[in-house]
């Protein structure tokens, strides 16, 4: 795949994590959460390499047994409950020069295949884009949506609050977080991984996103019964 430059992939993994204690680690059809995405990384045809960030002796423990590339310990002041995606790649950049695209690859996306990370590159390659994010379509469509102000139901969006066919409503779509792909210097200069993405669309049955229990249990159900 001519990518037009190397390509290194960061996967985020702060200690403190609150909707889920220890979620990198928690096991997840028999391999921690961390280890999944690991292995897809690895094995894109894309990624040039493959690095984990982290703050954490354990989880840094566990992820080298997995094959993880740990160049450097994150810093404390980048693994706050206020830190940002962005600031963890900027920081990794700095310590790693000489890539021209980063992706930043969250373990609480297990089931983002090698080939979803391969065909996100395709995508913003075809389209001689600056980035590209992976989504999918959203749940629940925003036109039936609302705030609540004094008991009243107030419309999120105004355009198609009185539709009541589902039909005749626009596709809408969700970022999934599974994949975020930026050329180096668009998040040097932008500071953000939304400067006009191309999207890369992924099936709802690959974009569970793990913040809970909640979620485990089912992803972890879903995977038995593949």
């Amino acid at each position: 795949m001519d990518k037009a430059g190397k390509v290194l992939a960061i996967i985020p993994a702060r200690g403190g994590s609150k909707g889920l204690s220890r979620k990198n680690i928690r096991l997840l059809h028999g391999k921690p959460l961390i280890a999944w995405t690991l292995e897809a990384a690895k094995s894109a045809s894309s990624v040039d390499r493959a690095i984990l960030s982290t703050d954490d002796e354990e989880i840094a423990k566990v992820a080298r047994k997995y094959g993880a590339d740990i160049p450097f310990m994150r810093p404390d002041h980048l693994a706050k409950d206020d830190s940002t995606s962005v600031d963890v790649v900027l920081h990794a950049l700095d310590q790693l020069p000489g890539y021209e695209w980063v992706m930043l690859l969250q373990p609480t996306s297990p089931l983002r295949t090698a080939g979803d990370i391969d065909a996100c590159m395709e995508k913003c390659l075809e389209h001689a884009a600056d980035q590209a994010v992976s989504v999918c379509a959203a749940k629940q469509h925003p036109a039936w949506m609302f705030h609540i102000e004094q008991e009243c139901l107030i419309p999120v969006v105004q355009e198609g609050s009185k539709v009541t066919r589902r039909q005749d409503l626009k596709p809408t779509y969700a970022l999934n977080g599974a994949i975020y792909l930026t050329k180096a210097e668009t998040i040097r200069q932008s500071k953000s991984f939304l400067y006009q993405p191309v999207p890369y669309r992924m099936p709802k049955e690959r974009s569970f996103d793990i913040d809970n229990e909640l979620d485990l249990y089912m992803v972890d159900a879903l995977m038995k019964r593949s």
